[in-house]
């Protein structure tokens, strides 16, 4: 099992590289393009303290980004380090962010994620999400996702 926590400023480095090599797997499902989080801030998402990571042997092996809306909480990212895809990191992520929105007052998590991730089009829903809708949103396929934590225990 891994620690989650805060993210710290000293984090946002670690972070970046997680994202590089969880996300660049799919850079050529998606034509090139790489996905959004590998274009993200992280020392200005710490900063607002909407990133959490997961830490195993003082390594950040995981990570959140977690936005609190008025009426749900919005999981923008999650990313699993390589090497720990496949451990029960992912759902031990996911159990963090219901708990997190429950201790919050939010009744629903919401996510997107790429058309091109197949693999995430079947994880979410084996997690208690059903697909909304889908769209495209600043050149992404994407696809919604959303859980509702009424009466539903991670």
């Amino acid at each position: 099992m891994a620690i989650i926590r805060a993210a710290r400023p000293e984090d946002a480095a670690a972070l970046t590289e997680l994202a590089k090599a969880a996300y660049s797997v799919y850079v050529e499902r998606m034509a090139g393009t790489e996905p959004a989080p590998m274009h993200d801030d992280y020392p200005a998402l710490v900063a607002l303290g909407q990133v959490w990571v997961a830490e195993h042997e003082a390594a950040v092996v995981g990570m959140l980004v977690l936005k609190l809306k008025p009426d749900h909480v919005q999981l923008n990212n999650l990313a699993v380090s390589p090497a720990r895809q496949g451990t029960g990191l992912g759902k031990q992520l996911l159990d963090f962010t219901d708990a997190y929105a429950r201790e919050r007052g939010r009744s629903e998590v919401r996510l997107y994620t790429n058309e091109a991730m197949t693999e995430n089009l079947a994880y979410y829903p084996r997690h208690g999400f059903r697909e909304t809708h889908r769209g495209v949103e600043n050149g992404y396929h994407r696809v919604y996702f959303a859980k509702d934590l009424r009466g539903v225990r991670s």
